[in-house]
């Protein structure tokens, strides 16, 4: 095992290596919802489109479902063997699930075998990203000093933001090479092997990272490959209820204004696809500049008030976003209200890395921040398209908007309750 990097250039060699290969692992990771609208049709035929996304959804919000499998199998595995070793393993996995989607054939070709094995490319991704952020938070969390550990976690939704918006890059590119025929022909297949590809380069990356001197500094002081991690968590019920309930509101109103307004802007307020993918490219250019703002903020005021500001935020201010946006036909107040909606977000994702790894002491950090919150995002999460989309189906879209509300407001009651983690980290024990 390496030693440490003592210095701060390497330190940030570090996370940057591990920043990136997060980024490929979240760009393959959103491919998926961002082509889907050209995707569905090939792996399920049928007339009606909302029919189609909804069933696409369905896999999606299924990749989810195996998250908390990942997040307590790559956690058990880090906090055994080095975040470094799981970092590694979990950019396989996705590299696997992208080459599958890629050269899976469409249904007329192989009729359920094609449904049948995108959902085994999903599932193996769902086990792949499940791992990774336990994994990645903790590592971002480590490495980083206590001044500036806001600011260099942020990093995690930085690389998660810009693999979404990559994937949306991507797609524009493709919009303006090849026409809707093409892209629904073969054209969607593109991104996928680009992601396959770039995964290569997030092993090189991630190759050479450093190992965190608070695992090295544990693995050195006890015996790391007998220790069970699970029975070890189980005596923080606290923390690992804390991470649920902070996690319930950001994950829901995180996917409802990044994932979902591809297709609401499309199905529900009737721009064209084209409209959609730059209005939501725009806004994810912007929560990218906004998640080391947010972050550096929480090293100076806590993590608290900025985690209190994104609740109160969602609670009081998704109804009328949503509302508002499923009225607008122009691009800029669509922007400008979606804009909006990650301001208040980021006060959550910024944050949320740091806050979950700061809870918990070395031998079962990775785990402690990895299965509670991949659980609460498979159902919660993962299941926000479908939710939405069936609610649709039924005519009672509004009554999604009143959900999202609901949830923020449970979190914002644990954000209001629980103790600064700032001033009380457990990182700092080692």
């Amino acid at each position: 095992m390496s030693a440490p990097p003592p210095r701060t250039a390497a330190r940030i060699r570090s996370i940057v290596s591990g920043s990136i290969g997060n980024l490929v692992e979240w760009y393959d990771w959103y491919v998926y919802t961002a082509f889907a609208l050209y995707f569905s049709p090939v792996f399920f035929p049928g007339q009606n489109s909302t029919v189609q996304l909804l069933q696409t959804a369905a896999i999606f919000a299924l990749g989810f479902l195996v998250r908390p499998l990942g997040g307590w199998l790559m956690g058990e595995y880090a906090d055994r063997h080095g975040r470094k070793a799981a970092l590694l393993l979990s950019v396989w996995l996705m590299c696997g699930g992208s080459l599958l989607i890629a050269l899976t054939p469409g249904y007329r070709r192989i009729g359920l075998w094609a449904p049948a094995l995108l959902l085994l490319a999903r599932l193996l991704q769902g086990m792949s990203v499940g791992g990774e952020y336990g994994t990645s938070a903790t590592y971002l969390s480590e490495m980083a000093d206590a001044r500036h550990r806001g600011f260099y976690s942020s990093f995690q939704y930085v690389t998660l933001v810009a693999g979404q918006l990559l994937a949306l890059v991507v797609q524009l590119g493709l919009q303006q090479l090849l026409t809707p025929a093409e892209l629904q022909a073969w054209g969607w297949r593109v991104p996928f092997v680009i992601g396959a590809a770039a995964a290569l380069v997030a092993l090189y990356l991630r190759q050479h990272m450093h190992e965190t001197t608070s695992f090295v500094t544990q693995a050195a002081a006890a015996d790391v490959a007998t220790e069970s991690r699970l029975r070890g968590l189980l005596r923080y019920p606290r923390e690992v209820l804390t991470v649920v309930g902070l996690t319930l509101g950001g994950t829901l109103a995180f996917y409802t204004f990044t994932i979902y307004p591809q297709k609401f802007l499309v199905n529900t307020a009737g721009f064209t696809v084209e409209q959609s993918t730059r209005i939501s490219t725009a806004v994810l250019a912007v929560a990218l500049l906004l998640q080391p703002l947010m972050g550096a903020l929480s090293d100076r005021v806590g993590r608290r008030p900025v985690l209190l500001f994104f609740g109160v935020g969602a609670t009081l201010g998704t109804v009328p976003l949503l509302t508002a946006l499923s009225q607008t036909r122009s691009s800029w107040v669509a922007f400008g209200l979606l804009a909006l909606a990650m301001l208040i977000v980021s006060g959550y994702t910024a944050i949320n890395a740091v806050v979950k790894a700061e809870l918990f002491p070395t031998p079962v950090r990775a785990l402690g921040v990895g299965l509670p919150y991949a659980l609460t995002v498979a159902l919660f999460g993962g299941t926000a398209e479908t939710i939405a989309l069936q609610l649709k189906a039924w005519h009672q879209e509004p009554l999604f908007y009143w959900y999202v509300s609901l949830c923020a407001a449970i979190s914002l009651l644990v954000y209001w309750r629980m103790p600064d983690t700032k001033h009380t980290s457990r990182i700092e024990e080692e």
